[in-house]
């Protein structure tokens, strides 16, 4: 989990897998090699499924090894021997930290369904897809962290969740060209736009009205999960802190925009720390303004 990504990432993350920090100066050094291996695990997989001009069945048979290569390492067998650099340091964190399967597998599955680039009909498709493009992220970390209470991996899948609309919703002009777009069709209808499989997007107040819908739905989410930023202790909690403060900013900046992110998209940036550090030190539970939570 982490702001999403941007410009020059304010967040002290040395690497960033979209919205999700990894290898943070806040987190604990013991456990810093297992998140490095994870976030290397989903960017590798990410560029498998993004992969330039290569035919959609050429990126899913890639996949599908790379899919062959986890259940091995998962279940102790020798591999094919791809991806040495990615299972090897994986195979490590797994053996220290007993990784659950079932999140790296939903993270291939998320990989593959980009590939196949499907039309999302309403937000439950797209909350769907979230739960295995985004969540997983947030509850690996919290396993590393020994948090797995039920209410906690329910606020945990709604910041996730919530960061990976905003990014949707901060990347709507880079999705376009190509041929992406995340924007659920009931939303679009309710607002007399075309479904974009038969039209492309065009700016305009029909547009920013959806977009504005749906950057209030992704607040409606990231405040949802933000007292769990409250409840975990030290460097985790700390770490979520800023996570939730630069989801909210970015919905800041895309209002400032009046949600034309079709044609700009707003960053986070140096200068935006500050910010998000003292409003990470005043967090509580019951502020209601936008850039707080």
């Amino acid at each position: 989990m982490s702001p999403p990504a941007g410009g020059d990432n304010p967040h002290v993350g040395v690497e960033h897998y979209e919205n999700f920090p990894v290898a943070s100066l806040l987190c604990p050094p013991a456990l810093r090699p297992a998140v490095v291996a994870i976030y290397h695990f989903a960017r590798t997989a990410d560029d498998i499924a993004d992969e330039g001009g290569a035919p959609s069945s050429q990126r899913l048979a890639e996949l599908g090894a790379y899919r062959v290569e986890l259940d091995a390492m998962l279940d102790g067998r020798p591999g094919g021997g791809g991806w040495p650099e990615i299972f090897g340091p994986l195979a490590l964190a797994h053996a220290r930290h007993a990784l659950p399967r079932q999140p790296l597998h939903d993270l291939l599955d998320a990989f593959e369904q980009d590939v196949r680039n499907p039309p999302y009909p309403d937000r439950d498709a797209l909350l769907a897809y979230c739960r295995r493009s985004a969540n997983p992220i947030g509850r690996l970390l919290l396993h590393l962290y020994g948090v797995d209470g039920r209410d906690e991996l329910e606020r945990a899948d709604a910041i996730c969740t919530a960061l990976q609309l905003i990014n949707f919703w901060q990347d709507l002009g880079r999705d376009q060209p190509r041929g992406r777009n995340y924007l659920p069709q009931a939303d679009l209808a309710r607002h007399g736009l075309p479904a974009v499989a038969s039209s492309p997007l065009s700016d305009g107040p029909a547009l920013r009205a959806c977009l504005r819908e749906l950057c209030e739905w992704a607040q409606t989410l990231m405040r949802r999960g933000a007292p769990l930023a409250l409840r975990l202790p030290g460097r985790v909690g700390w770490e979520l802190r800023l996570v939730v403060q630069g989801g909210l900013r970015i919905l800041e900046k895309i209002e400032r925009l009046q949600h034309g992110t079709l044609q700009a998209r707003p960053t986070l940036g140096k200068r935006d720390l500050p910010l998000l550090l003292w409003r990470a030190l005043r967090m509580n539970p019951g502020a209601n303004r936008q850039g707080r939570a």
